[in-house]
């Protein structure tokens, strides 16, 4: 069968020596050795200013928005994963829901101002794909009107915009490390502020509020990352030129044999280094994706709607109407894209679209 992704494994020797090393620390938890490590070499690798490693890629959303949100409206976007508006919804906070550009798939910058309201705190938006928002307009918009920016960035691992890190924009950027994802801790996440004392409040908020063993700064939450989930890291990201060679010769390989002329793709921001995260693919109609997810299925070939539905339309956040996010939600598809992913797969995928695009 070929799925939408495959864990990238490093060789289990090296998985073992960095266990080997926790077994010798006898430390699992609470900022050990390796969590501390893995947050320098991320820090080195990526170029940014500050990083605070998590357990998952959704508590620093979370920790952003009882930072910065106030439990006021959030301008966001209605084409996400899940986790974007959950987190704003948890967090006692209001999405407001702004519809997207139909070619970048980020938030359409041009629509936010007119959905500010004296309600507004911040504006939490996602790096759709991999694919920078038009930061310059949207933190243009947020000191106007003095509003904190949170960029969802789960996507982004390596991304470069404006020769540097796609991290480094807004008030707070988050990333995932989850399995799926280019790099990756099996479960895990970071968050990342310019600011120091931001930074600070970030780092104590996700360590219960920890000041020391006996005293506390304010309010937190566990969202540590383990001394087990740092050893994947750390063994995981020495093949990081690897895992996006490979990844983006796979791309090519779909850019180069897909046949296009019914079908569009995903246009990446101008000066954008990418990261070949994803590869979506928008048909004409949701029939036409429909017919074309049948037949591959049919092959053991399982592609995902990635991100269907809107968020706009789900329970609790529905009411707003955002049509190209609805349109484009029901007409995406993500084919199957990871190292180690064969030429004669790739074949099979492409042959199926070409064959039933019509």
């Amino acid at each position: 069968m070929i799925t939408v992704t495959k864990t990238f494994f490093p060789p289990l020797k090296e998985y073992n020596s960095q266990l080997q090393r926790i077994w010798d620390n006898q430390w699992l938890t609470n900022r050990g050795e390796l969590v501390v490590e893995l947050e320098g070499k991320l820090k080195k690798h990526l170029s940014v200013s500050n990083i605070v490693v998590t357990t998952n890629g959704t508590i620093p959303l979370q920790i952003a928005l009882k930072l910065l949100g106030g439990q006021g409206e959030i301008i966001t976007t209605p084409f996400s994963y899940v986790a974007t508006t959950a987190a704003i919804v948890w967090e006692h906070c209001t999405p407001i829901f702004v519809d997207i550009h139909p070619e970048y798939l980020t938030i359409d910058e041009t629509k936010i101002e007119a959905a500010i309201t004296n309600k507004t705190t911040a504006i939490l938006v996602t790096h759709v794909f991999g694919n920078p928002c038009n930061t310059e307009v949207i933190e243009g918009i947020a000191k106007k009107h003095n509003l904190k920016v949170i960029y969802d960035a789960a996507h982004c691992f390596g991304v470069r915009y404006k020769d540097k890190s796609l991290f480094e924009y807004g008030d707070v950027s988050t990333c995932s490390f989850h399995a799926t994802k280019l790099f990756h801790t099996g479960e895990g996440g970071a968050m990342f502020a310019n600011d120091n004392e931001l930074q600070h409040q970030m780092f104590y908020s996700h360590n219960f509020g920890h000041n020391g063993p006996l005293a506390f700064h304010g309010l937190g939450i566990n969202g540590k990352m383990s001394e087990l989930q740092a050893a994947m890291g750390l063994a995981v990201l020495p093949y990081m030129e690897f895992i996006l060679g490979e990844r983006k010769k796979a791309v090519d390989y779909y850019n180069k044999y897909l046949d296009l002329s019914r079908l569009q793709t995903l246009k990446i921001r101008e000066n954008t280094s990418w990261n070949y995260s994803y590869y979506p693919l928008i048909f004409e109609s949701e029939d036409q994706l429909l017919k074309v997810e049948e037949r591959l299925k049919a092959s053991e070939i399982v592609p995902r709607r990635y991100f269907y539905p809107a968020l706009n339309t789900i329970e609790y956040s529905k009411g707003q109407l955002m049509p190209i996010a609805e349109s484009i939600a029901s007409r995406i598809l993500c084919l199957p894209l990871y190292v180690g992913i064969l030429e004669e797969d790739l074949n099979r995928i492409i042959n199926i679209i070409n064959a039933n695009v019509c």
